[in-house]
Formats: structure tokens, C-alpha cells, sequence
């Protein structure tokens, strides 16, 4: 099958990329190479370079690559962007997804089915100590990350009264090899490279400065990868999924963590709660496991995440 990634020269769309290669499929790329990179896009996939914005680049891309399958993975995502500049997240985020949409769909396309990246860690809100929001849990976007997201899932309805199938995979906090450590999301990366630069680690806190910071649920990106694989192969029967472990930890815990791994003994530096943060968020994994078996643990998924990151500064 033929298929094109959005995103794909970034972190979690090239493991995509990677996946589909490696199973026969013939791939595409389409990044604007804002946050990828270049270099993370195998020789064997075809490369176009384009910024879903602009609509009729993304049109032509659609239009010659011929594409049966689409991975939208191209977003603006971090919440504190979204919460500095709503316009741009929007801009991105939806009406880019838009463009992206009408080309699936025009004449002649034969795009059958859309994959969309959306945010099981936004989505819901705040999730209540005890609890992992599942598929059914309402949503209660708290950002405009969030709600953009929500509304991009909502509109492939529309989409889909025009004979596109669509998936929506909800990620928890994605991290592993090649997450870039210099941006405002991803933490994993950002305390993995600055443990091994000697820098001091930063806990934003949950509520009170100083407390243990904000609890997250954390999901290896080759999991994120095969549940990608799975839906374009139009297995998944849900039409929403949550990809994530259930597995809660604080942002203190996964410094320490961090910090033990590299092999460091650093102080953490303490600061107050970051806008457009939520407290608790977790996600219940019961039917991504239905469908991908057993999920690489955080423990495993550092190690192997360490792993990469000490090879690279090497």
C-alpha cells in the first residue's frame, strides 16, 4: 500500500515511516522540517517538503503521490505554544488538517483512510486521583492544544459522510529515541540531555512550588508506532483509541529516574505551576492492549531511550 506520513521527518511520525518500510509498504513524507529533521527520513521513502497551510502545496503533494492511506501526524504540540499563540495552534492544527482533509477527498483522490494523532494526555482534562480516563470518559479540554485536537477529531466526521475511514489514536506523553530535547515538549528528551550536559533538571509544579510536579502517563514511541500500523491496516474497530501504559509518574520521579540512569547526582531546580499544564493526567490502556499485546514499561523504554542518547553525544 502506498502511503503518505504528515510529520514524518519528525520524532514519532519517522518511527512510523520506519515501521511501514520495514512491513512493504511504499511510503511518502510530507514535513515543512519546522521541528524535523531531514536526516530522520529514509532513503527508500520519498520526500516532499510542504507546510499543510498551504493549501494548494498540500493539494498537489496529495495530488501527485497518489496516496491510499494517509498517517496525520504534523502538528503544533505543545500545549505552552498553544497557550502563548491560540492562532497558530489553530492555524496548524486544524485548518492546516482541513487542507489536508479536502485533498483526501477531491476528485480522482484514492485516499481511503485517514490515521489522526490525537492527545489522550489534553484531551480529557484533569483525570481524578484513582482513575485512568478511558475512551468514554468525556472530554474536558483545558488548552487550546486540546481543543483544536478535539475539534479536528470531531470534524473527520464530516469527512467521513464522504467515504473516508478514519482512526483516532489519543497518545499519552510519547518519548523515546530521537525526541528533540531543545523544544518546549518532551520532557523525557529535555531531562535526558540536560542530565548529561551536567545541567540542572526542572520540576514545574503540580499545584504548590516545590511539590512533586505534575503526574503523567509515559508511552514508548515504537508502541505509538504499532498501534499506527495497525489502524492504517483498518484493524482497529474503534474509531477512538487511547495509546498509553496506565503506569502514573511524577515529574520528580522521572528525574530521578533520568538522573540514575546517566549516572548523575544533580539538585532539580523547583518552579511553579506552567499554564496550560494538568495536574493528573492518565489514560486507561485496556483496549490498546486488546490490540498490541503487552507495552514496553517506562523502566524498559528509558533504558533503551538512554541508550540512544548517550550513543548520540558519544
Amino acid at each position: 500500500m502506498r502511503i503518505l506520513v504528515t510529520g514524518g521527518a519528525g520524532f514519532i511520525g519517522s518511527h512510523i515511516v520506519e515501521g511501514l518500510l520495514a512491513t512493504g509498504h511504499e511510503v511518502g513524507v510530507l514535513d515543512d522540517l519546522s521541528t524535523g529533521r531531514r536526516d530522520n527520513v529514509p532513503r527508500e521513502a520519498a520526500f516532499f517538503e510542504g507546510d499543510l497551510r498551504d493549501r494548494e502545496r498540500t493539494r498537489a503533494i496529495l495530488r501527485d503521490y497518489r496516496p491510499e492511506a494517509v498517517s496525520h501526524q504534523a502538528a503544533q504540540a505543545s500545549v505552552a505554544v498553544s497557550m502563548r499563540d491560540p492562532r497558530l495552534d489553530a492555524e496548524v492544527n486544524v485548518i492546516g488538517g482541513i487542507h489536508l482533509l479536502d485533498a483526501c477527498t477531491e476528485s480522482g483522490s484514492r485516499v481511503g483512510r485517514v490515521v489522526f494523532a490525537s492527545t489522550g494526555g489534553a484531551i480529557y482534562g484533569e483525570v481524578a486521583e484513582g482513575t485512568r480516563a478511558d475512551e468514554f470518559t468525556p472530554p474536558r479540554p483545558a488548552s487550546p492544544y486540546a481543543i483544536h485536537k478535539l475539534a479536528f477529531e470531531q470534524l473527520l466526521s464530516v469527512y467521513r459522510t464522504r467515504g473516508l475511514a478514519t482512526t483516532v489514536l489519543r497518545y499519552a506523553n510519547v518519548y523515546g529515541p530521537r525526541q528533540d530535547p531543545h523544544g518546549e515538549a518532551g520532557v523525557v528528551a529535555i531531562f535526558f540531555d540536560a542530565a548529561q550536559r551536567g545541567a540542572r533538571l526542572r520540576i514545574n509544579a503540580r499545584k504548590v512550588e516545590g511539590d512533586p510536579g505534575c503526574v503523567r502517563d509515559y508511552v514508548y514511541v515504537e508502541d505509538v508506532a504499532r498501534a499506527n500500523l495497525l489502524a492504517l491496516a483498518g484493524t482497529i474497530e474503534q474509531p477512538a483509541l487511547n495509546i498509553g501504559t496506565g503506569e502514573e509518574t511524577t515529574t520528580l520521579e522521572l528525574a530521578r529516574t533520568v538522573l540514575q540512569r546517566v549516572g548523575r547526582e544533580l539538585a532539580v531546580d523547583c518552579g511553579p505551576p506552567r499554564g496550560g499544564d494538568l495536574e493528573r493526567s492518565v489514560l486507561d490502556p485496556s483496549l490498546a492492549i486488546r490490540y498490541l499485546g503487552a507495552l514496553v514499561t517506562l523502566e524498559r523504554g528509558l533504558g533503551r531511550t538512554h541508550a540512544h542518547y548517550a550513543g548520540r553525544s558519544a
